[in-house]
C-alpha cells in the first residue's frame, strides 16, 4: 500500500498519522525535535502543549466544546489523551501536559504502521502524498520551500505563553478559590484579588515595563484571542477589567465582587504548579518578575516558567487550499494545524483528522470529503478556505455556523439547538461515508 508522509508531530500531525496508520496505511512521520528545537518547545515529545494546559471549554454550547464533541465521534487521539491526562479546570478540559504528550508519543512510537524519523524536512516531496503539519514554528528552510510551493507570501504574528508559578509560593490569603459563575469545581481556580489602588499600581508599572523588541524582519500582528496583557493595557485603564482581570462572575467569600482578579489555574494533577490565566506577555524576564509580583498573592512568587513570545506562521489557506485541506494546484499535498490559519489546540487537531481522512481517501481512489458547514469542523474549515480578502487566524466559535431555519431569540436555547443540529448532521454524514468512531479505535 502506498505510504503517506506526515511532516510535524504536533497535535495535527499526530492525529493525521494515527488516523492513517489505523486505516492500514504506512506512515512516515517526520519530527525535527530534539535535533532542532523551536523557541517555544522544551521537550522531544509529540503534541507538546507549549501555551496553556487546557484544551478549552467542554460545554457543548461553546465552539470549542462542540468541536470536541464532534471529534469524539471521529475517534480523536487528542481527546483520548485529554481524558487520560485530565486535571480539573472548571468547565474547561485541563490536562497534565507531560502525561498528555507522553500518551500520544507512545501511541505513535509503538504503532506498527508508523515510522518516525527525527530529522528536519527542508523540502516537501512533490510526487508523494504529504500532510504538512509543521505548525506555527515552521523552520526557516522549510518555510521558504512552502512559500515557493504555494506562491503566496506568509503572514507573521506572535503567539504568547503565560507564566507558571510554584503553588507553594502563592499567598492564598490574598484571594479565594472558585470558578466563574460557579461552573466546575470550587478549587479549579484561585482568584487573586486586587483593590482599585493595587490595580492602579500594577497597571502603571505594566505600561512602563521593558518589553522584548521583535526582530526587524518580523512584523508583530497579534491574534485578538491571545493578546499580550501590555497590549491590552495600552487600550485604556479599564481594558484589562474586561479581559484577563475581569471580576465579573466571581464572588469573594464576603459576597462582594472584587475590583480586579487574576486567576491561577492548576497546571498538573498534583496542583503544585499554577499558570496565570490569560496573562500572555512580551515583557522581559526580569520585568515580568518585578511587575507580576505587584499582584498581592504573587508577592513572593517563584516562577518556573516565564512568559515569552514566539513567531506564528500561517498560510493564506483561502487562496491556497480546498475545503478538503489539499492544495488547489497539487491535490496530493495537504496542510493541517495552525499553519492553515486555525487557532488553538483543538482546532489544530481537528484539521489533522480531516487531512488524514482525505489523504486516505485519495490513495484509495475515493472522492474527497467536505464536511458539512452545519458542523463546527466543517464551518471552521470552510471559513479558512473560502474567506474573502486577507485571512486572519480563527478559533472555533458558534458564530461560524449557519443560522437555524427558524429564528430563536433566546441565546442559550439557540446555541443548544445549533449544537444539536451539528451533531445530528455529523452523525448522518459519518454513517453515509462509513467514518464512524468504530473504524478508528483509539
Amino acid at each position: 500500500m502506498e505510504r503517506v508522509i506526515v511532516i510535524g508531530a504536533g497535535l495535527a500531525g499526530s492525529e493525521a498519522a494515527y488516523r492513517l496508520a489505523e486505516e492500514g496505511f504506512p506512515v512516515v512521520l517526520y519530527e525535527m525535535r530534539p535535533k532542532r528545537q523551536t523557541p517555544a518547545h522544551k521537550t522531544d515529545k509529540f503534541a507538546e502543549l507549549v501555551c496553556s494546559n487546557t484544551l478549552g471549554s467542554m460545554e457543548i454550547t461553546s465552539g470549542s466544546g462542540l468541536l470536541k464533541a464532534e471529534m469524539e465521534l471521529l475517534g480523536s487521539l487528542t481527546l483520548s489523551a485529554g481524558r487520560h491526562a485530565y486535571v480539573p479546570a472548571g468547565s474547561a478540559l485541563g490536562v497534565d501536559r507531560n502525561i498528555f504528550s507522553e500518551y500520544i508519543t507512545q501511541k505513535l512510537l509503538s504503532h506498527p504502521n508508523i515510522q518516525v524519523i527525527r530529522e528536519e524536512v527542508k523540502k516537501i516531496p512533490r510526487d508523494e502524498v504529504v500532510i504538512v503539519a509543521t505548525g506555527p514554528l515552521t523552520s526557516e528552510e522549510l518555510s521558504e520551500d512552502i512559500k515557493e510551493l504555494i506562491g503566496q507570501d506568509y503572514l507573521f504574528f506572535y503567539d504568547a505563553i503565560s507564566p507558571i508559578v510554584e503553588a507553594e509560593s502563592v499567598d492564598f490569603t490574598k484571594g479565594f478559590w472558585g470558578s466563574r459563575y460557579g461552573k466546575g469545581g470550587e478549587e479549579d481556580y484561585f482568584n487573586c484579588t486586587l483593590t482599585e489602588e493595587e490595580y492602579k499600581v500594577f497597571y502603571e508599572e505594566l505600561l512602563k515595563a521593558q518589553k522584548v523588541v521583535p526582530k526587524d524582519f518580523e512584523k508583530a500582528v497579534y491574534f485578538e484571542g491571545c493578546m499580550p496583557i501590555e497590549e491590552l493595557a495600552r487600550r485604556g485603564f479599564k481594558t484589562l477589567l474586561f479581559g484577563p482581570m475581569k471580576p465579573v462572575g466571581l464572588k469573594a467569600p464576603d459576597g462582594k465582587t472584587p475590583f480586579a482578579v487574576v486567576q491561577l489555574r492548576k497546571e498538573n494533577k498534583e496542583g503544585t504548579l499554577l499558570s496565570l490565566v490569560g496573562f500572555q506577555t512580551q515583557m522581559t524576564y526580569s520585568e515580568q518578575k518585578r511587575v507580576l509580583r505587584l499582584i498581592p498573592c504573587l508577592r513572593n512568587a517563584v516562577f518556573v516558567r516565564l512568559g515569552s513570545m514566539h513567531r506564528n506562521t500561517f498560510i493564506q489557506s483561502n487562496k491556497v487550499l480546498t475545503p478538503f485541506l489539499d492544495m488547489r494546484k497539487m491535490e496530493n499535498i495537504f496542510f493541517a494545524g495552525q499553519i492553515t490559519g486555525v487557532e488553538g489546540y483543538v482546532a489544530s487537531a481537528a484539521t489533522g483528522i480531516v487531512a488524514g481522512i482525505n489523504a486516505g481517501r485519495l490513495l484509495r481512489g475515493e472522492r474527497l470529503l467536505r464536511f458539512p458547514e452545519e458542523t463546527m469542523i466543517g464551518a471552521l474549515i470552510n471559513y479558512i478556505t473560502t474567506k474573502e480578502g486577507q485571512l486572519e487566524p480563527m478559533s472555533p466559535v458558534m458564530g461560524l455556523l449557519p443560522p437555524l431555519e427558524e429564528k430563536v431569540k433566546d441565546k442559550a436555547l439557540r446555541k443548544k439547538l445549533l449544537a444539536e443540529r451539528s451533531l445530528r448532521v455529523l452523525k448522518n454524514f459519518l454513517e453515509e461515508f462509513s467514518l464512524s468512531e468504530k473504524e478508528v479505535k483509539y
